[in-house]
């Protein structure tokens, strides 16, 4: 929603400057020139990206204008959920993960957070950092590399899509300049035409120019940001699973495995002392 807020401020700042400077808003409407630069950006993207990060940009982009999942009550209930599984395999033996691990979707303590179980890719990796642990077939300390090699890959795959938006939004100038070349051929070819004729082309040879950097910088590279930020957000998510997990792994408590993701939190994201044990406590009740 403040992504959408934000590209209306650019679009009321810029054509409603131009409105109030006495200009008019149809001689900045020029199909062509949209073809021309709308067009090429889009061949380029598609040219430049493999179909895995197309799907990502487009998924990213949906997350950037919803707003990241990843706030403060999101994380209170993957707190909860990793304490109660950490619980359980104190109490029961890691063996009585297995039920949990091997079939989230049937799981009775990841059904009590649907938020958490939406996040397929956070179940997948919380399963997957547990799995090991109930097979008995790693130490702790081979577990944390296993968790990090797994980090590195999700954060080269998350860079993917930032690089391709963030190349795209640099190349809108140029084509914007490609735009107003094919504009002034025009109308170089009608040269020998009325004045007011010539007045109009060379109006929207200079509109191509306008879009481009208009589209480069007021709204593709600040999105390739906001895409960065998610991204970013999305891999703190995974590092306060993995921090939980591999000190669960190392023989903490329950509790202090996940004193130990909690901590790790942002300012703004991170319960205080006393909102974890109420949480926690929530939990036992």
């Amino acid at each position: 929603m403040i992504t959408i807020i934000g590209a209306l401020v650019v679009v009321f700042c810029v054509f409603g400057g131009f409105v109030f400077g006495g200009g008019h808003l149809k001689v900045l409407v020029h199909p062509n020139e949209l073809l021309i630069i709308g067009g090429g950006a889009l061949g380029a993207l598609i040219i430049m990206s493999p179909f895995k990060v197309l799907k990502e940009i487009v998924s990213g982009v949906i997350l950037c204008l919803k707003g990241a999942p990843y706030n403060r009550s999101s994380y209170e209930e993957l707190l909860k959920v990793m304490y109660e599984l950490f619980m359980l395999g104190r109490r029961s033996g890691m063996i009585a993960l297995e039920e949990h691990v091997l079939d989230p979707q049937k799981s009775s303590i990841f059904k009590k957070y649907p938020s958490f179980m939406a996040n397929h890719h956070a179940v997948e990796f919380l399963c997957g950092g547990l799995r090991p642990i109930i097979d008995g077939k790693i130490k702790p300390d081979q577990l944390r590399l296993l968790l990090d090699a797994e980090m590195d890959q999700l954060e080269v795959e998350h860079h993917a899509p930032v690089d391709v938006l963030t190349r795209t939004a640099d190349a809108m100038p140029g084509f914007g300049i490609v735009a107003a070349v094919l504009g002034i051929i025009i109308t170089m070819a009608s040269i020998s035409g009325p004045v007011e004729e010539i007045g109009v082309e060379v109006a929207a040879a200079l509109v191509g120019t306008f879009l481009g950097i208009l589209l480069a910088y007021g709204f593709l590279s600040p999105l390739a940001l906001n895409l960065q930020f998610v991204k970013s957000a999305e891999m703190d998510y995974t590092k306060c699973i993995a921090a939980c997990v591999t000190g669960f792994a190392g023989g903490m408590a329950p509790i202090t495995a996940v004193e130990l993701g909690r901590r790790g939190l942002s300012s703004e994201l991170r319960p205080s002392a006393d909102e974890m044990e109420a949480l926690l406590k929530s939990i036992k009740n």
